[in-house]
């Protein structure tokens, strides 16, 4: 991917997007334009240092010098361009940044050029690149394979977590591995495994509100631990693990950082996961059975069907009952992007699984909630299935100029607007407490009308009050194409009232179908 800006603070309001890159790994290119080297730091007007703007979160930089109609700057130009791109996509894949100085005027200039090589001006014949690079995915060490297959052979009692990873070769090769340890997976919506046609019968349901139960948590409590993706969204999940400091946690991840916020993983593999999967599998003898990965199922089915019954309940708006809703809405083949803040946490805990296609995508390099509009928008221009965004608010007002490219390159996509009118997360914190201060500096209330922005950017807008509308709504937005926005107003303190009704009602069965498994 490229992004093209002009100079000064046009190139610094790429930086929420360069981290984005940098800790999700996605391969990103940026050319900043910028004032011809003379005129920096004498005091042209738009003439900042943009010499490694982005610091540490850039893996590669370079300046340009300025263009020159001669083969040698020719043949550094396209060779500048294929080192960039190899830079990008190199594990771990990210953000390089190529600073590009320009003189007046800004147009071509009628010129004799000197003899040059067609493949110089045009490129190699038949579209090839320029220059070709090779990056070969990282293989397991087959020591560090067999250490993790003799942990795996000596205890039924380990599980394999799976966090955001979104590689399409995984989610099969990780069921054929669950299968041959006989490990559960707990897995959230964006490490690809809970929708899709792959075997999921190792895949728990509803297993982040099943690990709000201390007491059951502690009774399943792993003695090993598989690790994939990025560190896991939900808070409840990491705790468990914090708290699994005594199992033999491992880490499959190809390059980057690791992902061990809690000081608590014993091996680190760095090997591309599909790769790591099958070359484990094949040092396992077959495991007949396993009591604990019934019991996680079993618990995980108990805390589903709790789950159910409470939230088919709720007849007044409710964020979490949103994403229950679209389970079974989404069609086959659709893509779901999700916001951050309390979206993509309810995403984890409400979204059921389907064995519908159903590709999970978000930004959770940074986690931020900036350009989560583009970003969806930058998916729906590629994807070959409907796109729905689901968002907060907030989210939406702080990229609601990310709407117009819905208009300009006439792209289709459904957004729906949880508008809870602020920072519903913090509601959850004890900070919700201090009334007039918290509303402030915390909930942070707007009262804004999405109606007309919605339609200034050649959107129809749909205001739902009930799941009839709801439901009704989105099946005429994704059959009509182009923006669509179905917003869900709710209240804040409802909002965290409903959410700990429902924790309460999956406690209660987990608990009861515990003691049935021998708790």
């Amino acid at each position: 991917m490229a992004v093209l800006s002009t100079s000064g603070t046009a190139a610094a309001n790429l930086l929420p997007a360069v981290l984005e890159a940098r800790y999700g790994g996605v391969p990103l290119v940026v050319l900043t334009a910028d004032r011809p080297h003379e005129l920096r730091e004498f005091g042209a007007l738009q003439a900042v240092d943009q010499l490694r703007l982005f610091g540490p979160h850039a893996k590669w930089f370079a300046d340009l010098p300025v263009p020159e109609a001669d083969e040698r700057a020719l043949r550094y130009a396209r060779s500048l361009a294929a080192r960039a791109v190899a830079e990008a996509v190199a594990a771990p894949p990210g953000p390089v940044h190529l600073n590009v100085p320009l003189r007046e005027p800004l147009v071509p200039v009628p010129a004799e050029l000197p003899p040059v090589p067609e493949e110089v001006l045009w490129g190699r014949p038949e579209g090839r690149p320029y220059t070709s690079a090779f990056l070969s995915r990282p293989l397991p060490d087959p020591a560090a394979v067999r250490a993790v297959a003799e942990a795996v052979g000596r205890t039924e009692r380990g599980v394999i977590v799976c966090g955001p990873l979104d590689l399409p070769g995984f989610p099969q090769a990780v069921a054929s591995l669950a299968r041959a340890c006989g490990y559960p997976i707990l897995a959230e919506p964006l490490a690809q495994l809970r929708c899709g046609s792959h075997d999921r019968s190792c895949v728990v349901q509803a297993h982040e509100p099943l690990l709000r139960v201390r007491q059951v948590a502690e009774w399943l409590r792993p003695e090993v631990v598989l690790r994939f993706g990025a560190t896991p969204t939900s808070r409840t999940v990491q705790g468990f693990l914090a708290r699994c400091a005594d199992a033999l946690q491992v880490v499959v991840r190809p390059a980057g950082p690791w992902q061990d916020p809690d000081h608590v993983v014993h091996t680190v593999v760095a090997a591309d996961p599909e790769a790591f999967c099958a070359a484990l599998v094949e040092q396992l003898a077959p495991r007949a059975g396993s009591p604990y990965l019934e019991a996680w199922c079993a618990l995980g089915e108990a805390a589903q069907d709790a789950l159910d019954r409470r939230v088919a309940q709720v007849a007044e708006p409710f964020e979490g009952r949103v994403f229950w809703e679209l389970s079974d809405l989404l069609p086959d083949g659709c893509l779901l992007f999700v916001g951050n803040s309390m979206p993509v946490r309810d995403l984890d805990a409400f979204l059921r699984h389907s064995p519908k296609r159903i590709r999970v995508l978000g930004n959770r390099g940074a986690s931020g909630i900036d350009g989560v509009v583009s970003s969806a928008l930058g998916a729906a221009a590629v994807a070959a299935g409907p796109v729905v965004l689901v968002v907060g608010d907030i989210s939406l007002y702080h990229d609601l100029n990310g709407l117009l490219a819905a208009k300009r390159f006439g792209l289709s996509a459904l957004v729906v607007l949880l508008n809870n009118d602020g920072g519903g997360i913090f509601s959850f914190l004890p900070q919700a407490e201090w009334g007039e201060a918290f509303e402030e500096v915390f909930g942070t209330p707007h009262g804004l009308e999405f109606r007309p922005a919605v339609e200034m950017f050649g959107g129809q807008h749909r205001q739902v009050q009930d799941w009839a509308e709801f439901r009704a709504a989105v099946r005429e937005g994704l059959g009509e194409g182009g923006l669509q926005v179905v917003e869900v107003r709710t209240d804040r303190a409802r909002n965290v009232a409903l959410h700990r009704a429902v924790w309460e009602a999956v406690e209660q069965a987990v608990e009861r179908t515990a003691v049935v498994h021998g708790r």
